[in-house]
């Protein structure tokens, strides 16, 4: 089965109408990201119950992604980096070429902040409903 995919239409500033792909990681790759983040959190001080380890990302979405703010830039940076190689640049319906890999840095296809920030939250959302659906709990 293929992994799950969004699309994320940016809707402010200078990233306005750009399309962005966003595609779940692997259950592999999911599962150690959020286990790299909740302790991460938990060597900085931050209380965590277990049902949230128990939880993968929707432990970190739990929690929230507040939490990673009270993480050394150096120990959070890795993950946030990794969170953006689940998204795409996502040409208009009609043009050739589908997606593209993301172009970071100065000259990089996002210009806004926020749209960053945006992105980071639809990754979660997206990987939180494969963990929701996993969970017996819920069922």
């Amino acid at each position: 089965m293929a992994r799950k995919t969004t699309t994320f239409i940016a809707t402010d500033g200078r990233d306005k109408g750009k399309r962005f792909l966003i595609t779940e990681m692997s259950a592999y790759q999911s599962e150690e990201w959020a286990a790299r983040a909740l302790f991460a959190v938990m060597h900085s001080g931050v209380e965590v119950p277990d049902e949230v380890l128990s939880a993968g990302f929707a432990g970190v979405a739990a929690i929230g992604i507040k939490a990673l703010t009270k993480v050394p830039f150096e120990l959070v940076k890795p993950l946030f980096d990794e969170m953006m190689t689940c998204v795409q640049f996502e040409f208009a319906a009609g043009q050739p070429g589908g997606a593209r890999a993301l172009i970071e840095g100065d000259n990089g296809d996002i210009e806004e902040v926020a749209t960053r920030l945006k992105l980071r939250k639809a990754i979660l959302e997206l990987h939180m409903e494969s963990f929701i659906a996993a969970d017996p709990s819920r069922q």
